[in-house]
């Protein structure tokens, strides 16, 4: 089946674009013993993961559900983190992780003994303090007052003999210069307990497979840490997994006018790609230029009742019209994993393109999906 006989809206992922990636992560943990992770929380189409498994070491989930997925789908490796383990949970947690992250040394006084009879590994998150990011507020976790991972100052050396690693995790879509800023700050206020460490994590927010990613200098950086701290160094990305891989197919309903062009789509940036409202950004679009670049511009809206429900302005070559077709480009991270079906719309199919170009509907949602959401 061709991608033009599908009924739009619809989520594609390219196997080959796929492989891509896979291939380049391939080649860094190759060549320097690191051990790369999918954090399932940018992509976790786990129809996939049998693809996957052939060239990552595992997943990292934040939390109970995606630490299950990971476990039964993936395999290998499953590390959670949180900012709070639940009570409730985490019996059935010590069933599906390996490595538990703590965010405090609270968490880890009160739940690392059980983990650590249960043979997983330990590690804390920390928080160097060390802001590289520029218009990402959002996603700072170094941003001032940010709940997320200990600092120097409430690190608490009583427990350090219970941890068997460390994360930090501050990047996002970031190249790995920021990342040797971030490592010398830890390095700095963290460095002297890595000698006590069988592991330390990146984190996320390596955007290893984006071109002219600097990626001799992450590999310096991986080798430095593991051969002056004898550990093994962990990265997790999400982005890195599928960059570029992915797309979102959408059909023009209706054009209205209120002082320029107005496209009305069967996708909303509220409902299926939440990103555009919560960064926000401007997704890139197949085909078409900045607003007043090529002959005609439109803005591109969804259908819900939100006023906000906008994704952009873009210009084309020729006005678009009822049916007209559009293709928004690297859309596999962070949409399908925080779609929702707000004023009841429908959620996109899932197809999957496979290397000789055959398209596989993966996975199709209708009313039920809907109302199993609700009472």
């Amino acid at each position: 089946m061709k991608a033009e006989m599908l009924r739009t809206p619809f989520f594609l992922v390219d196997e080959n674009k796929l492989i891509h990636n896979l291939e380049i992560l391939k080649s860094v943990s190759t060549c320097t013993g690191c051990r790369i992770l999918l954090a399932q929380k940018a992509f976790s189409m786990f129809s996939v993961y049998p693809l996957l498994r052939k060239y990552l070491d595992g997943t990292t989930a934040s939390g109970l559900y995606e630490a299950r997925l990971g476990y039964e789908e993936f395999g290998r490796e499953t590390h959670v983190y949180s900012p709070a383990f639940r009570e409730d949970e985490f019996t059935e947690l010590l069933k599906y992780a390996d490595h538990f992250v703590f965010n405090s040394p609270c968490q880890v006084k009160r739940f690392a003994g059980r983990a650590k009879a249960a043979g997983k590994g330990v590690g804390l998150r920390v928080n160097p303090q060390c802001s590289t990011q520029e218009g990402h507020a959002i996603y700072d976790p170094c941003a001032p007052g940010s709940r997320l991972g200990t600092t120097l100052e409430e690190f608490d050396e009583s427990i350090a003999y219970m941890l068997d690693g460390l994360h930090f995790h501050t990047l996002c879509e970031q190249d790995s210069d920021d990342l040797e800023v971030t490592a010398a700050a830890f390095e700095e206020k963290f460095g002297r307990y890595l000698y006590w460490m069988k592991w330390l994590n990146f984190g996320g927010g390596h955007h290893i497979t984006k071109p002219g990613y600097d990626i001799d200098r992450l590999m310096k950086i991986i080798r430095h840490f593991q051969e002056k701290y004898r550990l093994q160094v962990y990265l997790e990305p999400g982005e890195a997994v599928v960059l570029n891989a992915g797309y979102l197919e959408c059909s023009v309903l209706e054009v209205v006018k209120n002082g320029m062009e107005i496209a009305i789509l069967d996708t909303s940036a509220a409902c299926h790609m939440p990103d555009v409202l919560e960064m926000p950004y401007r997704p890139p679009l197949q085909g078409s230029g900045l607003p007043g670049e090529k002959p005609y511009t439109f803005r591109l809206a969804g259908p819900t009742c939100l006023a906000g429900d906008v994704i952009g302005d873009y210009s084309f070559d020729e006005p678009l019209r009822e049916g007209s077709k559009l293709i928004f480009e690297d859309m596999a991270l962070y949409t399908m994993v925080k779609t929702n079906t707000f004023n009841g719309m429908p959620l996109p199919s899932i197809v999957y393109r496979d290397g000789e170009g055959n398209c596989h509907i993966e996975r199709e949602f209708g009313y039920e999906d809907f109302k199993k959401r609700l009472s």
